[in-house]
Order: structure tokens, then C-alpha cells, then sequence
């Protein structure tokens, strides 16, 4: 495959995904983000908590949250012990003015609190956003000798809670256990962090924003993997809106992700694939 031909298929996806994300949020997205509202964001002694007392934790919420989101705690659960802070108002005979004339103040209490992890609740099922799917076959061994190749280290060690990978500058860690066509898209979407991203950093550059460097990242996977088959549906338009990109944030960046997702494709395409599409281009010129 040219890096002409390459660079048609990447232009091709990139037209549709900026359709898409011109559209604005999906309502799977928006039902997600609602969901997320209900969860707070723990203290780090609270996280210790929670995972001391339950190590396999991955979504908690006191009963009221799981409520609102259709769900209630089952019976017999036994609920995980954290710490609350609370506003104690003076008592009356407390309200006297301190020395310096100035009213008593809430004073601020800590007391337990319990949550309940989603694996103790059932209900209604919680939203969730877009996964790629399908069969990448042998275009995911392709894709980590191509990342070997480039003297990038792959393994699955020290991923980060919530994520399914990371790009850290020469190296690349990606969630073990995902299913093949999710393995390939994080992947790939890694491997534009290193690409795009990580050398800019090598070259003194200054970093690009959050949104701005997820949209890229994305926008690559999402090419890549239609190349290859997989079936990317809305995870890439959801994603990208997750971090808040739009449609403008993606076309100020077309040239940068269609030259990187086109250098991805020529390198996981196999040679005689390569070989027979210069072929049948040159067939069609001829004719």
C-alpha cells in the first residue's frame, strides 16, 4: 500500500468522524456523564479505606447515589466504612462572642460513613460508553512489532486505575485482559501519544492541552482501526467529547493525525499487500 493510498483511507475516516462529532455529544455520553455526577471523588485516606476493605472495588456510592441511579443495595451487603466531614453548630450557651467579639463558628466533625461498591447493588444497568469491536487478526501482531520496531517497550505493567493505557515516552503499558479489538485501539491510540506527542516533548516543545492531545490520539485509533476492519461505532465521538474536543478541535489537527494514522497503516499492512496494491493502482493507470 502507497503512503498515498494510506493517507486516502485516513482522510476518508477522518471526514466521517468530524461529521460525527459535529453533531454533538451522543445520548449514551450524556447518560454516562450524568451517571459519573453521582460519584464523588474520594480523599486519599478514603481510598485506602475503601480499598483495605474492599480491595476488588471499582465503583462506590452510598445508598441514596445507587438509588438515583436505579439500583439499591442488596440485601445481607455489608457496607464499606469511610470518613465524612460534617458542620457541628455551636450549642446556645456556646453562641457567646469569643474575646475578640466575634460570634462562635460551625466547627467542622469527622464521623463514618458507609458506601457500597456496584458489584453490591443490582437494578437498572449502569450507562456505558461506545466500544470498538470486531476481529483485528493478525493486524494486532502486526501493530506491536511495528511499536517494537520503533525501539518503543509494550508490556501490561503499572496501568493506571481507571485507564486502559498509558504512553510514558518510550514506552508504552497497556491494560491486560482487554478484548483484541479494544487491546488494538489503545494500542494504536498510545502509540499517536508517542508519535505526536512524546517527540514534541523530546524537541522542547510546548505541551499541547488535554483536549487537544486526546482528540489527536483518538482521532488515530479511530482511523487505524477502520482500516483495519474493526467496528469503532460512536467510541471515538464519545471519547473525544469526553475530554471535550469538538469538531473544530480535530479539523485544527487533520494534517498531523492523517500523516501519523497513515504511517501506522503502511507499517501493520503486510508487504505483499503492499506490493499488490502498487500493482492494481498501476493496472488502473494503465487502463
Amino acid at each position: 500500500m502507497k503512503a498515498e493510498h494510506a493517507k486516502k483511507i485516513a482522510d476518508q475516516a477522518l471526514t466521517t468522524l468530524t461529521e460525527a462529532l459535529a453533531q454533538g455529544k451522543s445520548e449514551a455520553l450524556t447518560r454516562y456523564l450524568a451517571m459519573m455526577g453521582k460519584f464523588h471523588h474520594y480523599s486519599f485516606r478514603n481510598v485506602c479505606l475503601i480499598a483495605m476493605q474492599k480491595p476488588e472495588a471499582t465503583r462506590v456510592a452510598g445508598f441514596s447515589a445507587w438509588k438515583q441511579l436505579g439500583r439499591y443495595v442488596k440485601q445481607g451487603e455489608k457496607g464499606i466504612v469511610i470518613v465524612a466531614p460534617m458542620m457541628i453548630q455551636p450549642k446556645d450557651e456556646e453562641r457567646s462572642r469569643d474575646p475578640d467579639g466575634q460570634p462562635s463558628q460551625p466547627v467542622m466533625r469527622f464521623r463514618g460513613a458507609f458506601v457500597f461498591d456496584v458489584s453490591q447493588t443490582e437494578g437498572q444497568p449502569l450507562p456505558e460508553l461506545s466500544r470498538t469491536s470486531g476481529d483485528p487478526g493478525k493486524a494486532l501482531a502486526r501493530l506491536k512489532d511495528a511499536i517494537r520496531g520503533r525501539g518503543i517497550t509494550l508490556d501490561h505493567d503499572d496501568v493506571p486505575e481507571g485507564c486502559d493505557g498509558v504512553s510514558r515516552g518510550g514506552r508504552i503499558s497497556i491494560r491486560a485482559g482487554l478484548p483484541a479489538a479494544e487491546e488494538f485501539s489503545v494500542t494504536v491510540h498510545e502509540l499517536a501519544h508517542e508519535l505526536l506527542h512524546r517527540a514534541e516533548e523530546r524537541r522542547g516543545k510546548d505541551k499541547a492541552s488535554k483536549t487537544l492531545r486526546e482528540t489527536q490520539a483518538e482521532a488515530v485509533a479511530y482511523v487505524v482501526s477502520s482500516a483495519v476492519g474493526l467496528d469503532v461505532g460512536g467510541a471515538a465521538r464519545d471519547y473525544i467529547h469526553l475530554y471535550d474536543g469538538e469538531a473544530k478541535t480535530l479539523i485544527a489537527s487533520l494534517e498531523a493525525v492523517q500523516s501519523t494514522a497513515a504511517k501506522i497503516i503502511e507499517a501493520i499492512t503486510p508487504k505483499e499487500h503492499q506490493e499488490g496494491g502498487e500493482e492494481q493502482e498501476e493496472a488502473a493507470k494503465a487502463a
